[in-house]
Formats: C-alpha cells, sequence, structure tokens
C-alpha cells in the first residue's frame, strides 16, 4: 500500500504559504516616492536618493530629471509623490493642485554661470553687466565686439560669431536666468521678459541643462546659461560677471553662499535673488524647492518623505559642495524642516 501524500503536502503547502506571507510583509515594508522635475540639482539627487537608499533600502525613489516646468505638471496631476522645481510654484500653480495641498522645500541652492567654448582663450572671460544681456537680445553678435575686448585687457578674442545656446524645455534655470537678466537690463525685461520658458531673439535650444552644456561643449563660439555643478563636471569655462557693485566675480562656493547670505526666507519657503548686493556676492544664485503635498492619503508616503527631508537636510547638505551645490545656511535649514515636519 502506498503512503498517503497528504501529510508531506500538508507541509508543503504551510511552507510556501510562509513564503508568501514573508514576501508580503517585505512588500508592504518597502515604499517607493516617485518624483520629477528640474534638471538643475538632478546630480545631487542622485547622489542623494542612492545615499539616503543605502542607509534605508526600505524607502526607495524614483527621480526622473525632466525640467522644472513638466515636474509641476506631474505633480499637479497627480503623476508623482513629490516634484522638483527651480521656480518653486506660483499661486495660481499651487491653487490648481486639488487635493493635499501644497509644501515647498527649499532643499539645495546654486549659482548658473554663463559658460562658453573659445578654442585658444585660456582666460575666464570677463562679462560687464551691460553686455551679456545683450548677447542674449542677439545684439552683440561678435566675440570681438569691441565693449566684451574692453573688458578683458590681454586676452586675444577671436573674430568668430556667438552663438546662443538656451534651454528648449519649461526651465527654472530659464526662470531665474531670465528674471537676473530682467532685473538688471529694461531692454531684456521689455523684448524678452522672463519665465520659465520665453522667446529667445536668437540661438539654439537643448533640453535640460545637460543638453545646454552638450551645445556649448560641442559648438566652437556657443556660450550658454547652465548650472554651475554641469560645467564644473565636464570642465566648460565659466564667465567671470559684474555684479550690482560693479565688481567682477567668478563662480564659486563662496561668492554664491555671499549672494545668499542675506535672503530671508518668508513664510512660505518662496524668494528669489534676481541681483544680489555685495562686493563679493556672485550675480546669479537660486534655491531650489521640492514641491511636496501638505497631507497625504497614500499609506506610508508622509513619513517617508519627511524622513528623507530631514537627512537631505543634514548630513546631506556635506555632500552639496563636492557636487557645485551651496549648502542651506542654518537658518534656512531651520525654516525648511520646520516646514518638512508639518507634512501629514
Amino acid at each position: 500500500m502506498r503512503p498517503s501524500l497528504r501529510p508531506l503536502t500538508k507541509v508543503l503547502l504551510a511552507s510556501l504559504a510562509a513564503v508568501l506571507c514573508t514576501a508580503t510583509l517585505a512588500s508592504a515594508d518597502t515604499i517607493t516616492l516617485n518624483a520629477s522635475g528640474a534638471t538643475f540639482p538632478a546630480p545631487l539627487y542622485g547622489r542623494w536618493f542612492a545615499e539616503y537608499n543605502k542607509l534605508h533600502p526600505e524607502v526607495r525613489i524614483n527621480y526622473q530629471s525632466v525640467g522644472s516646468g513638466q515636474g509641476i505638471k506631474s505633480f499637479t496631476g497627480g503623476l508623482t509623490d513629490f516634484g522638483a522645481s527651480d521656480a518653486a510654484m506660483s499661486d495660481a500653480e499651487i491653487a490648481a493642485v486639488k487635493d493635499g495641498g501644497v509644501t515647498l522645500l527649499p532643499m539645495t541652492a546654486g549659482s548658473i554661470v554663463l559658460s562658453y567654448n573659445l578654442p585658444g582663450v585660456t582666460a575666464s572671460i570677463q562679462l560687464p553687466r551691460d553686455v551679456y544681456p545683450a548677447i542674449f537680445l542677439g545684439q552683440i553678435t561678435k566675440w570681438n565686439d569691441p565693449k566684451i575686448v574692453a573688458a578683458n585687457p590681454g586676452v586675444t578674442l577671436p573674430d568668430l560669431a556667438i552663438t546662443v545656446a538656451y534651454r528648449a524645455d519649461g526651465s527654472g534655470t530659464t526662470y531665474n536666468f531670465t528674471n537676473h537678466l530682467a532685473a538688471i537690463s529694461p531692454d531684456f525685461k521689455a523684448k524678452v521678459g522672463s519665465g520659465k520658458t520665453v522667446k529667445w531673439p536668437a540661438g539654439v535650444g537643448g533640453k535640460g541643462n545637460e543638453g545646454v552644456a552638450a551645445l556649448i561643449k560641442q559648438t566652437p563660439g556657443t556660450i550658454g546659461y547652465v548650472e554651475y555643478g554641469y560645467a564644473q563636471q565636464i570642465k566648460l569655462p565659466m564667465a567671470t560677471l559684474q555684479n550690482q557693485a560693479g565688481k567682477f566675480v567668478a563662480p564659486t562656493p563662496e561668492s554664491g553662499s555671499t549672494a545668499l547670505s542675506l535672503v530671508e526666507l518668508p513664510a512660505n519657503l518662496r524668494a528669489f535673488v534676481t541681483d544680489p548686493a555685495g562686493d563679493g556676492s556672485y550675480p546669479i544664485v537660486t534655491f531650489t524647492w521640492w514641491l511636496c503635498h501638505t497631507q497625504y492619503t497614500k499609506p506610508g508616503v508622509a513619513d517617508a518623505i519627511k524622513g528623507l527631508a530631514a537627512w537631505c537636510l543634514t548630513d546631506g547638505q556635506k555632500l552639496a559642495p563636492d557636487l557645485g551645490y551651496l549648502p542651506l545656511p542654518a537658518n534656512v535649514v531651520a525654516k525648511v524642516q520646520d516646514a518638512a515636519n508639518q507634512i501629514k
């Protein structure tokens, strides 16, 4: 008589049930945060999210670097758990978010630089306050223009046409750069204005900071605006710009921090530095924000975002300088942490 298989079957079924139960618990304990937006801070966010996942493997962050404009659209449409934008969000954009409200968290800061490709020129080009807006207006079209030559004694500038490279996508970098140009040039304000997208009078467009950086690197005579970290990583030259005080200041972590040091964040944590004062201030700097809901209905998301934000505002800030970003001042960190703690 063959032995019964029922006891063995029961054991196997019990074991399988235990495995499935364990897998279900592991899955339940793991949360994936979906986010998208600004390309400006993407290198730092990539580093942050990878380091945080090593410490907290139960939290995975899927960040898509698609530009601030698309980041706001995806967040507003409920496609992401949080967004990222160098332009924060306007009152109208916040009002368009129907569920959960909006909390803006400035998480890091950086400088926008003018990088260029000038074969044979090794010195950092100095660009006066009235010159670089005129370049982006298409009014100064040659590198040996008398105004550029006068600002760079001893530098032999080529008889080479200037090609402007700009962002083709909706961009917080564009928003902050055009806000600065509009603040220092009435002509630029009247003819182009400011925004995440504008109609440039001349030039070629690239997608993302990486796209503009690639255009500059590939095309002699090109000048474009990119985040400092991108220019630093691929070793693009960066212009020294004349600031509000009339001083020529190179983009460095120190000159960027000087520009941000006098900023007082309002209650909504939305502040733009369009034309910083001070002899040592680099003239084009910006905060960059996470766009979070004030209240989440999806289980675990609020706690995961709060835990991630707390780490990024402390240990994460220490990683910023290595990638070309500006650590937030202590008073700013305290305000942002208070706001993050209110997320539910």
